[in-house]
């Protein structure tokens, strides 16, 4: 398998009316997948801002990206299936795990906003019909990139608030576009549905991120108004 193999026919992506019964069941498995690796990723989270058996950092990062090359370099069959399973809900631990640190941050400020990202990401992924162009999210990345480039000279707070609001825009058009590319490779053929529900599941991740900065963000400023 080759996981950078991204040579998709992008014609097809809009043509979600003839999305066969296979590929509807592939799609099944790969949400069945992600809301395994959402559950876990909380676990995760919840044994570090709970329990503080393990630490977000350097060491859960290693862990998450071990067990990343792990799955890729492991073969999708049905003798590998039940271990790929467990090799993505390792994944899901670590990068649970390394979300705890932005969590404490969160709690600290207000605990009650932990429980919105988790909203806003579930509406996000329960709205991914839409058709989104490559070029358009490929633009929006490069302005992205300057507008963090142009930040690091400025250090404006305004600029870094309409990064992360952009940032999330441009996210849940990955998300929208993910799924057509899943659609895609399913259609022709490829019914990886762990490796899939990875594309999927960092997409949520990201966008979790984003969300719990700018209610902290936010949560901050209605404090420093009161005041």
């Amino acid at each position: 398998m080759n996981v950078f193999d991204r040579n998709i026919n992008f014609d097809a992506l809009l043509k979600f009316s003839q999305i066969s019964s296979s590929t509807q069941q592939h799609l099944k498995n790969v949400y069945s997948s992600l809301s395994l690796c959402m559950l876990v990723a909380a676990a995760g989270s919840y044994v570090h801002v709970v329990t503080r058996l393990f630490q977000g950092g350097f060491l859960s990062l290693l862990g998450s990206l071990g067990m990343m090359a792990w799955l890729a370099m492991t073969p999708h069959n049905q003798e590998t299936e039940k271990q790929r399973l467990g090799i993505l809900a390792g994944f899901a631990f670590f990068t649970g795990v390394g979300l705890g640190p932005a969590m404490d941050y969160v709690i600290a400020i207000n605990p009650r906003d932990v429980a919105v990202p988790l909203v806003c990401g579930d509406v996000i992924f329960l709205l991914d019909a839409a058709p989104v162009l490559p070029g358009t999210l490929m633009s929006a990345l490069s302005i992205l990139l300057l507008v963090s480039l142009v930040n690091m000279f400025m250090g404006s707070v305004m600029l870094f608030k309409a990064h992360l609001y952009l940032g999330l825009l441009v996210m849940c058009g990955f998300v929208l576009f993910d799924t057509q590319l899943i659609i895609e490779k399913a259609e022709l053929g490829d019914k990886d549905y762990i490796w899939h529900c990875v594309d999927l599941f960092l997409d949520f991740v990201t966008i979790f991120r984003k969300i719990m900065v700018i209610l902290a963000m936010n949560e901050k400023d209605k404090k420093k108004e009161k005041k």
